[in-house]
């Protein structure tokens, strides 16, 4: 009878590890993850306008009132300067590295001036910039990114139709360029 019983407990036990453990992998090996889908859109280094229905990557705009773009980078060589500058009544920015693991947010409140002007960059290359701080950066926000390949969502809000035009102008005149600095 115990031997039954220890059986039955291994075998429930190994089923729950089993389990967990493919729940835990189950975005390394997916190839639809938010990075992937994002790189998806087109080209790295450029912002991507969402619609209200699913792309051809499989990603939308599900809110009404909000307005979204996305952007792959790749920073490996070259750090990535965001920029975009409008009349809207709210703008955000989230940084995802290509794990979808958020490193860095802000929105119109806490930048200069209510433009978005940020570069992103590595860590040894941070350290490069910072020793000589070229002008066209003199108000940039400077942020670190640990990993080389990551995605920024940038939002902004068209609570009426009024301001549905500022908004998609706002999101198609961003930025997300590679950072010369020769």
């Amino acid at each position: 009878m115990f031997r039954f019983v220890f059986a039955i407990l291994t075998g429930i036990f190994g089923a729950v590890l089993l389990h967990i453990i493919i729940i835990l992998s189950l975005p390394h090996f997916s190839d639809r993850d938010a990075y992937t889908r994002v790189s998806d859109e087109g080209d790295e280094n450029h912002f991507y306008m969402l619609d209200n229905k699913d792309d051809d990557a499989g990603l939308s705009n599900t809110d009404p009132y909000i307005r979204t773009a996305v952007c792959a980078f790749d920073i490996e060589d070259t750090p990535v300067h965001l920029t975009a500058k409008g009349k809207v009544p709210f703008w955000s920015l989230a940084i995802y590295d290509a794990a979808s693991n958020e490193v860095f947010s802000m929105s119109d409140r806490t930048s200069v001036g209510g433009t978005l002007d940020l570069l992103l960059a590595s860590p040894v290359q941070l350290t490069g910039i910072r020793k000589a701080l070229p002008p066209a950066l003199a108000q940039s926000i400077l942020v670190e990114v640990p990993r080389a390949q990551g995605y920024a969502v940038l939002r902004t809000m068209a609570p009426q139709a009024s301001f549905d035009d500022a908004a998609r102008e706002f999101l198609s005149e961003a930025g997300c360029d590679e950072f010369d600095n020769g």
